[in-house]
C-alpha cells in the first residue's frame, strides 16, 4: 500500500540559475549536488530535487506544488523584494487557504501557502 509521496522532482533548463534561484533566493539548502542533479534538504518533508533536461515555459497538467511558510506576507514581500516572478499576490483560495503563485527561472509554477495550525 503506498503511504506517502516521497519524491518530488522538477525539470530545469540552466542548473547554475536554478541553483541560484532555489537556494539564494528562496533559501532551500542543497543536501546532494551533480552537474545535472541536485537535491535539497527540506526537513520533516518530501524530497526536492532538479534535474537537467526538459523545456522552458509554463507545463500544462503540470502537479501543483505547494512551498508552506509561517507568514505568507511577510515571505511574499521578502521573495519580491529578491525578483521572484508572482503571478498572483497572497489572496484567499476558493479552497480555504491563504495562497500566492510564483514561478521558478524555467516558469515551473509554485504556490507559496500560509501554514496551518
Amino acid at each position: 500500500m503506498i503511504e506517502r509521496v516521497s519524491w518530488l522532482e522538477i525539470k530545469v533548463t540552466d542548473m547554475k540559475k536554478a541553483i541560484a534561484f532555489y537556494r539564494d533566493i528562496l533559501g532551500l539548502k542543497i543536501k546532494r549536488e551533480w552537474s545535472y542533479y541536485v537535491i535539497f534538504d527540506l526537513p520533516g518533508t518530501i524530497t526536492f530535487a532538479i534535474m537537467l533536461g526538459g523545456k522552458r515555459g509554463r507545463k500544462e497538467g503540470a502537479p501543483n506544488i505547494y512551498f508552506a511558510v509561517e507568514n505568507l506576507d511577510e515571505e511574499y514581500e521578502k521573495l519580491k523584494e529578491k525578483g521572484v516572478n508572482f503571478i498572483e499576490p497572497p489572496k484567499k483560495q476558493y479552497w480555504g487557504g491563504y495562497a500566492a503563485l510564483f514561478t521558478d527561472p524555467d516558469e515551473n509554477l509554485f504556490y507559496l501557502v500560509q501554514k496551518e495550525d
